[in-house]
């Protein structure tokens, strides 16, 4: 399970007529006593911010780093929709803080689908119901995960930390089965949340997320959730996510478009006691990590994943810069979806990033095998390389002779697949 396996907390996935068909779009997490807990949110950076992602900032600022729920809607971004996204925003979150017993300033919400579209509001009747319906354990957590679903083919789920030993799985994420990881319920709506996992050493991150295109660096179209039953104040809550985005979310790139309402939230409920901050930000790295990989592996028309790496460097910013370069380039793109070992394509772009470069100091490796070495073509063998592009992942590691630099970027190809799914609005 993910956003449940943390002691504490529980969710619940309904439908209530945003799509059609009485497909799942609502998704509720939340404290199972209703109470508010140091809460941590990351946000796009798009200045044309949705409302729901406006909304968020304000409640956090409000609540000073607190919140007991979070709601999330698929189906319609509520973004370009002006004073009225606002006051939609701010219903859906009253809506759920009567549910669930809070203030409405303590409920965060997160909204993906069609920009440019007013939210339906004659649906936040039927919310109330779906809220009631919130308990623990893996099934209400795996419903939550498939409500946000929308061009994503799999739920998206990740669980990690020492929390998870003594029960069965227990690595962090996995994506289609929906099930990352197994644990007993972490309570129920109405309980304390102490119970079902209770007595279970250490605390444990879970999160779920969604996403499969307008992903970018700086927040990708996705939204993500987590939450851990470990004791962490909000500052440092703050900073550990921060840290988390930085290293997967914002270091994972589909097609290069920065969304208007991606979020990612953290909360913190406390139930088993302090963490070690360090120890914590690894776990939540991982499950971020992990959740980032899942999405790339779903976007949209993607036949490959890639791993861009730049080593070398000047600085480590300029690596990011170089790997970002490579992995939004449309030629190499292309080049994966037709398994082609181009090198050329990538040193092209390496010497356009706008880092310090120098020819005949760079080196290009598919897979680990040099086809370009001092800035020419290298002896290689050229059977294990095509054998290596021919699978699903692809490794591009690039080494610009300049420092110490260093960072990777997740991508993936360009494929008919992609155009098809948005050469008309979606």
């Amino acid at each position: 399970m993910s956003v449940t396996a943390a002691r504490g907390f529980v969710a619940a996935g309904g439908a209530v007529g945003i799509k059609a068909g009485g497909r799942l779009d609502v998704a509720v997490v939340a404290t199972a006593d209703g109470r508010p807990v140091p809460a941590a949110g990351v946000f796009t950076s798009n200045l044309a911010a949705a409302a729901p992602v406006q909304v968020s900032r304000e409640h956090l600022r409000r609540a000073g780093g607190a919140a007991s729920a979070v709601v999330l809607t698929s189906g319609n971004a509520n973004a370009a929709t002006g004073a009225r996204g606002l006051d939609a925003a701010r219903q859906l979150c009253s809506v759920v803080a009567a549910g669930v017993g809070s203030g409405p300033h303590q409920v965060l919400v997160c909204q993906t689908g069609l920009i440019g579209v007013p939210f339906p509001t004659e649906v936040l009747g039927n919310v109330p119901a779906v809220v009631e319906r919130r308990q623990g354990g893996p099934d209400a957590g795996d419903a939550a995960a498939r409500a946000i679903m929308t061009t994503d083919t799999v739920l998206k789920q990740a669980v990690a930390g020492p929390g998870l030993a003594g029960r069965s799985g227990g690595a962090a994420g996995q994506s289609g089965s929906g099930q990352s990881g197994s644990g007993r319920p972490a309570g129920s709506a109405g309980t304390s949340g102490a119970s079902g996992t209770a007595g279970t050493p250490g605390w444990t991150v879970g999160g779920m997320a969604k996403g499969a295109a307008m992903l970018a660096p700086d927040m990708a179209t996705m939204l993500a959730v987590l939450t851990t039953d470990a004791a962490v104040d909000p500052a440092t809550l703050e900073a550990i996510l921060a840290h988390a985005v930085g290293s997967t979310f914002n270091a994972l790139t589909v097609d290069g478009c920065t969304s208007t309402n991606d979020t990612v939230l953290l909360l913190a409920r406390g139930l088993a006691g302090p963490a070690d901050p360090a120890a914590l930000a690894g776990a939540a790295a991982e499950v971020c990590g992990s959740l980032a990989r899942q999405m790339a592996d779903d976007a949209e028309g993607a036949t490959k994943t890639a791993r861009i790496a730049v080593h070398g460097a000047a600085t480590d910013a300029q690596a990011h810069r170089a790997a970002r370069t490579v992995a939004e380039s449309l030629l190499v793109k292309t080049s994966l979806n037709g398994a082609d070992p181009y090198w050329g394509r990538v040193v092209s772009e390496l010497g356009s990033a706008g880092v310090a470069f120098t020819m005949a100091r760079t080196s290009v490796r598919y897979g680990g095998i040099a086809v370009c070495v001092g800035g020419e073509g290298a002896a290689h063998d050229a059977a294990a390389v095509a054998h290596h592009m021919a699978g699903r992942f692809v490794e591009i590691e690039c080494d610009l002779g300049m420092g110490g630099g260093r960072a990777a970027v997740l991508t993936t190809d360009l494929g008919h697949g992609y155009i098809d799914e948005n050469r008309t609005t979606s």
